[in-house]
């Protein structure tokens, strides 16, 4: 038995499925599609029309797309209701080939608040149950999420070549009902879909327009032919905009953000921007947008908000930015982790008496070599921090340029495993990403 919900059917995968069950098996493989009208945001598609006209004509609709694939066919209505579960499933135990058992069941049943806000109760954090309120205090403070939403909402408004695609995921930035009302004809959800969503935002970008692809990073690595074929190759001005990259975001192990740098940073021609506070979050974000020359994949901050002055254009590719001027030790510290990189810059200065070199490098594709040559006259260590896995990610890039010289490198950010719903603050004592033990690593070499 294979059991899927109704919002996974429109990922490319479940068709294939769908196709070689039907056609191939000729064994007694029952299907039960879970059908709650419902995806992480509202369904869109043609599959979601015909489960509608499915439901309504109690499974007896001459348009069927199961039996399009040559699978067998039963409605069941009361899909909550176990007893009516238990005499559909005794029907089809014994079936000689593949059946679809199509399933119509309420989200949320039996909890009010989720029925009433299904969208809204897809995932949700610790709470109570009296009062649906979260349990976890995140504080009232801005957030980069509500920056992006913000932001989505001016641009589209005061341009119409904006187009903003979604792979179901529109609450990943922010995009709740009523904003993606707003969005009107600017808005496109591909449902579960990313292959789908990467190609429409290449053809738009094609065309003129300005594609601003959006989701969680751990769901854009179903798309990496797609981004590496139709965009990369075809170098198409699609930004893809992905939020929970960080290792502090989503720890569980189906949902890790941590791979991005790894799997992304080498793909030809894919301009990837980690930035380091909002207004450079922002200043990336619209430069992205209106420039026609590379697909950018932007990296959304996981860690609170910082704000510093930051420049507005990143047309000099692989550009990146000194912002403390010091000696015998470099510390370039990628995107969201640039704040360690300060904690740790201040941390030496007060007790090695010494102020290092603090760098933005700002683009996790490439490298800045001229800087990387003059980094040698005045230093004799370069310390890397990154927010996702160190094997083949930005700073093995950096460790692999100074390998012919003498410079010394130390690469710090996470190991290449499958964490699952660990402590985020623990997991980096662990890796020595404290100004503390970056500290006492120093002492050992300068």
């Amino acid at each position: 038995m294979a059991v899927i919900g109704d919002g996974s059917l429109s990922g490319g995968e479940a068709m294939e499925a769908l196709n070689v069950a039907g056609s191939e098996l000729g064994s007694n493989f029952i299907i039960i599609v879970n059908d709650n009208e419902q995806a992480i945001a509202e369904t869109h598609g043609g599959i979601y029309q015909n489960l509608k006209e499915l439901r309504e004509s109690n499974g007896k609709a001459q348009n069927n797309w199961f039996r399009a694939f040559g699978l067998d066919y039963i409605y069941e209505e009361n899909g909550n209701d176990i007893a009516s579960l238990i005499k559909v499933f005794e029907k089809v135990k014994d079936s000689t080939q593949p059946v679809v058992v199509h399933i119509h069941t309420q989200k949320g049943k039996g909890y009010r608040l989720a029925e009433v806000n299904r969208e809204a109760w897809h995932w949700c954090m610790p709470f109570d149950r009296a009062t649906g309120k979260p349990t976890v205090d995140f504080g009232s403070g801005e957030s980069y999420t509500s920056i992006t939403a913000k932001y989505i909402l001016d641009k589209v408004k005061n341009d119409k070549d904006v187009i903003v695609v979604t792979p179901a995921m529109p609450m990943s930035v922010g995009l709740g009902i009523e904003e993606r009302a707003q969005l009107g004809r600017q808005y496109i959800d591909t449902s579960i879909a990313e292959e789908a969503a990467v190609a429409i935002a290449s053809g738009i970008a094609t065309n003129g327009a300005k594609p601003l692809l959006v989701t969680n990073m751990t769901f854009l690595q179903r798309a990496y032919d797609q981004i590496s074929q139709d965009v990369c190759i075809n170098n198409a001005p699609v930004t893809m905009l992905m939020n929970f990259t960080a290792f502090d975001g989503l720890t569980d192990v189906t949902h890790l953000g941590i791979f991005g740098l790894a799997a992304f940073t080498n793909i030809p021609n894919l301009v990837v921007l980690c930035p380091s506070s909002a207004e450079e979050y922002v200043n990336m974000l619209d430069w992205s947008i209106d420039q026609k020359e590379h697909p950018v994949l932007i990296l959304i901050p996981g860690n609170a908000v910082a704000h510093r002055a930051a420049d507005k254009s990143f047309g000099d590719i692989n550009k990146y930015k000194v912002e403390q001027q010091g000696e015998k030790v470099a510390i370039v510290a990628l995107g969201d982790f640039y704040q360690k990189g300060e904690e740790a810059a201040a941390a030496i200065e007060n007790e090695l008496g010494f102020k290092p070199t603090l760098v933005n490098p700002r683009f996790g594709s490439g490298l800045d070599k001229e800087l990387l040559e003059n980094l040698k006259s005045r230093h004799s260590l370069v310390i890397t921090l990154e927010d996702g896995i160190v094997d083949g990610g930005f700073g093995e890039k950096i460790a692999s340029y100074y390998g012919p010289s003498d410079m010394k490198v130390i690469n710090l950010g996470l190991e290449k495993k499958f964490y699952d719903r660990y402590n985020p603050q623990q997991l980096l004592e662990s890796l020595g990403i404290t100004a503390e033990k970056i500290v006492e690593r120093v002492k050992t070499i300068c």
